[in-house]
């Protein structure tokens, strides 16, 4: 028989759970405390299910016949109600948790714990940031190419094509890793990569023939800026590493009686650790440099404060006043100039110049079999370098290759 509102109304608890019906498996549940229970009971796939539908008067007995009425149908349509609520609701809990931000946030802290550089995080943050104005609340699975578009094109309308472009691939990866723990399932930015300016690219600045960069030396070897400034100039010819790896190392990085570098998998760009052979002008500079920060944890403290490194800006500042444009020389080309004057002397293996250079694969294997095979060659490499080095900044402008 059916319920009324009156009759609703009307139930009182009782010491045990009681079960009234409405007709169509639909029935409120009245418990011992006197809450009213909407329930639909029903059979799916040949086993007898249950579905809440909330309690009275919350949910009216009108509203609890319709839902039992939507629920009907999804059953004739082969669909379990139950099962599709919980999708509804996971929907719902998707749109309110599973935002880009959210998803986002997840995914830096994933790669915090793999180990990436602050710098690289920063960056990552940074360019997220110019996402999440647009899309930032939006839940992840919803997000269009058309969406995505929209930060892109403002960073484009400033002219900062390069930032777009890297900002197209950091998106991308909080896209993939939203697939990978399924709550994405698509990548929008794929349909964009033909859809944005592609910049100019231009190479660092460098010179790289002997009579140009010997110039440089001589003016690096006389100029006469700060102690950490000379010593990081000095060595950046001479080692040519990256010019954060450099600025950022620590005193205990340097074993000066193995003549050795180790370059820590937190500063390698490549994450793994890097060792580097000191030639004997290496050592020379950094036991000089040794008597003035020696002390400190940093090799290359700044002047204003001795907990923070060099900044990359003093010694291309350096370089400037030496009388050398940012189109002639930065602290950055000074790999370009090895790899290309390493390469033109004919005389070192190019996997040696490259594991020098710290361009080796990441596999484990490759590894292990570069610095085995050519950790001799490099040691021979790094004294031939460092030789030559010291020639052309004291006035013997020669081509070393041919030397």
């Amino acid at each position: 028989m059916a319920l009324s509102d009156v009759q609703l109304r009307s139930l009182k608890p009782s010491s045990t759970t009681r079960k009234i019906s409405d007709g169509g498996g639909l029935f409120v549940q009245v418990t011992p405390s006197g809450s009213k229970l909407w329930r639909l009971a029903y059979r799916y796939d040949g086993k007898q299910k249950l579905l809440a539908f909330g309690s009275y008067p919350a949910v009216s007995l009108a509203d609890a016949r319709t839902r039992r009425d939507n629920a009907k149908r999804l059953l004739a349509s082969g669909i379990d109600p139950s099962s599709h609520a919980k999708a509804e609701k996971a929907a719902r809990r998707a749109a309110v948790e599973d935002t880009f931000q959210a998803v986002a946030d997840e995914f830096l802290g994933k790669v915090e714990r793999e180990g990436k550089a602050d710098a690289t995080l920063k960056k990552k943050r940074w360019l997220i940031g110019l996402a999440a104005a647009d899309i930032g609340r939006q839940p992840i699975s919803d997000i269009s190419a058309a969406d995505v578009l929209a930060p892109l094109r403002r960073v484009e309308a400033l002219g900062n094509y390069e930032t777009a472009r890297r900002l197209r691939a950091v998106v991308s990866q909080v896209f993939r890793y939203a697939i990978a723990i399924s709550k994405a399932t698509n990548d929008p930015t794929f349909g964009l990569r033909g859809a944005l300016v592609a910049p100019k690219v231009t190479n660092r600045a460098a010179l790289t023939d002997w009579p140009n960069f010997a110039g440089l030396l001589r003016a690096i070897w006389c100029y006469e800026g700060t102690v950490e400034t000379r010593a990081a100039l000095k060595l950046m010819a001479l080692l040519y590493p990256r010019p954060g790896e450099l600025r950022q190392a620590e005193w205990k990085e340097f074993d000066l009686n193995d003549a050795t570098w180790t370059i820590p998998e937190s500063r390698s760009k490549m994450r793994r650790p890097h060792c580097k052979p000191l030639p004997a002008p290496a050592l020379e500079v950094l036991r000089g440099l040794k008597e003035h920060t020696g002390t400190r944890r940093l090799a290359f403290p700044s002047i204003q404060s001795p907990e923070r490194p060099l900044s990359e800006n003093t010694m291309n500042a350096a370089l400037r006043r030496m009388g050398f444009s940012q189109t002639e020389a930065t602290s950055h080309g000074f790999r370009a100039t090895a790899s290309t004057l390493l390469n033109e002397s004919g005389m070192w293996s190019p996997d040696a110049i490259e594991a020098e250079l710290g361009h080796v694969g990441a596999d484990e294997v490759r590894r292990a079999y570069h610095r085995a095979r050519y950790w001799e060659e490099r040691v021979k490499m790094a004294e031939w370098w460092g030789a030559a080095i010291l020639s052309n900044s004291r006035g013997r402008v020669i081509d070393a290759g041919k030397s």
